[in-house]
C-alpha cells in the first residue's frame, strides 16, 4: 500500500487511541492567520509586544499588548469549526480519540463539539482571562468589554494584580501539569497524528518524537514540510480538511454539520 491517503486510512482504522496534535494550520481553514507564513500574525505585529518582560514592564506596553489581542480575539470569534476539526469530533465519538493535544489558542476544538476534557491547550486559550498574581479566571466575554480601546484593562478584582489572556506568551513557561498530560496522552497513544503544525516550536515539537519512541507511529497532515517528516509513517502535504473528510468518508462516517455560531 503506497499511496500515503491509503496508508493514513489504514492506520487511523486500526488504531484504537489517537493523539490528534494541532497546530496554526488547522485553524488557517477557519480563517484564522497563522503566525509565521506569509500575512501571518508575525507580519502584522511585532513579536516582542507578545513577551512577557515587555508586558510587566510598564503599563504603555501592557495598553499595546491589550490593543493587539483584542484585534486577534475579535478575529477568533469570527472563526467557525472546519471539517478537520469535525473530523477531530467523529474520531472522539468512534471512541478512537485519546486526546487532542493543540498549539492553538482559539478553542475551534470544544466549538466543534469535542468535550473539553480531551483538549489539552499547550498555550493556553484567548477565551479566558487570568490573573499573574492569584490566578483567578474569567471568561473573556465578559472582561473584554472592561478593556478601552485604547487597551487601558481593569486589575483583578480579588487581589489588584494583573489581568492577562490566559496564554502562554514569549518567556512564559508552559505550566507543568499540562505538559505532564500531554506526555502520559502521547505515551498511551498508537497513533500519532499531527494535523496542520510545522513541529518547530519546543516542547511541543517533542512529542511526535516521544510517540515514536513509545512504539506509535506518526502521521502528519500538513501543506509545508516539517522537520519530522523523515520520522513519520506517513506525510501529506494537503489541506488539513480535504484529507481528514476523505479519511472519515473511507472509514464510514458522515460528515458531521459545522456547528453554527461558534464563540457566544
Amino acid at each position: 500500500m503506497s499511496d500515503p491517503m491509503d496508508k493514513l486510512i489504514a492506520l487511523t482504522r486500526q488504531a484504537g487511541r489517537i493523539v490528534v496534535f494541532t497546530g496554526a494550520g488547522i485553524s488557517t481553514e477557519s480563517g484564522i492567520p497563522d503566525f509565521r507564513g506569509p500575512g501571518g500574525v508575525w507580519e502584522k505585529y511585532d513579536p516582542n509586544d507578545f513577551h512577557i518582560d515587555r508586558f510587566l514592564a510598564s503599563a504603555e506596553s501592557r495598553r499595546r499588548y491589550w490593543q493587539r489581542s483584542t484585534d486577534m480575539y475579535n478575529q477568533i470569534l469570527l472563526a467557525r469549526p472546519n471539517a478537520a476539526h469535525q473530523a477531530v469530533l467523529a474520531l472522539e465519538r468512534m471512541g478512537k480519540l485519546g486526546a487532542v493535544i493543540t498549539q492553538n489558542i482559539d478553542g475551534l476544538h470544544q466549538a466543534a463539539g469535542t468535550a473539553s476534557d480531551q483538549v489539552i491547550e499547550l498555550h493556553g486559550s484567548t477565551l479566558y482571562i487570568s490573573c499573574l498574581s492569584c490566578g483567578s479566571r474569567h471568561d473573556r466575554a465578559t472582561f473584554q468589554p472592561k478593556v478601552s480601546p485604547a487597551g487601558d484593562a481593569p486589575d483583578c478584582a480579588q487581589c489588584g494584580g494583573l489581568m492577562k489572556p490566559a496564554t502562554i506568551s514569549f518567556g512564559q513557561m508552559l505550566i507543568p501539569e499540562t505538559l505532564a498530560r500531554a506526555g502520559e496522552e502521547t505515551d498511551a497513544c498508537d497513533l500519532f497524528l499531527v494535523i496542520g503544525s510545522s513541529l518547530v516550536v519546543y516542547p511541543a515539537a517533542e512529542f511526535p518524537i516521544r510517540a515514536i519512541r513509545g512504539g506509535a507511529p506518526l502521521a502528519i497532515v500538513n501543506r509545508q514540510e516539517t522537520p519530522h517528516d523523515p520520522y513519520a509513517t506517513v506525510v501529506l502535504n494537503d489541506s488539513a480538511g480535504e484529507v481528514m473528510s476523505g479519511v472519515m468518508a473511507a472509514l464510514g462516517v458522515e460528515a458531521i454539520p459545522v456547528a453554527a455560531p461558534l464563540h457566544s
